[in-house]
């Protein structure tokens, strides 16, 4: 495959009138592919394109809502008429969520204040001044309070196998 002159002419006209790159590529024929058109393209730097025609200019008229009803749907079938099934939500009781915890700013501490019996909860963003850790008093074998500590180990749901 080769660009001759007469090709690349082609390709210059074809681009300029805002074809695709792949329509260019199938007119052109002869093993060339989209990518060898893009390339071309970008190799003799042509930039511009001419775009699509645009409409009247007027814009379109907005649709309005349709309101919603609330009445039963029905469906005929020949002489009988069925009714759909009206499917009722089970009632559930809504997830607890837990409280947000609200750490004092004098217990927050850098890491050269914390200590063994410190929670080790980050707070802030490590890259700025103001990064400190939770630093609340708790158990020596934990490394965080009961607040941080039930957010660091949360139970994984049980899977369903099957």
């Amino acid at each position: 495959m080769s660009w001759d002159g007469e090709r690349v002419e082609l390709l210059r006209k074809l681009w300029q009138e805002g074809i695709s790159a792949s329509r260019i590529a199938a007119q052109l024929g002869a093993g060339i592919t989209r990518n060898a058109v893009i390339g071309k393209v970008h190799r003799l730097g042509l930039a511009g394109r001419a775009k699509p025609a645009a409409s009247s200019g007027a814009p379109r008229p907005r649709r309005l809502a349709s309101p919603h009803t609330t009445q039963k749907t029905v469906a005929l079938r020949g002489n009988t008429v069925m009714l759909r099934e009206v499917v009722v939500a089970e009632e559930y009781e809504p997830a607890v969520l837990p409280q947000a915890v609200v750490i004092p700013i004098s217990e927050r501490v850098t890491i050269t204040e914390l200590r063994e019996s410190m929670c080790r909860w980050p707070l802030g963003d490590p890259l700025t001044p103001e990064f400190r850790y939770c630093g609340t008093k708790c158990d020596p074998s934990a490394s965080y309070c009961l607040p941080h500590g039930r957010m660091a180990y949360q139970q994984v749901p049980d899977r369903k196998r099957g």
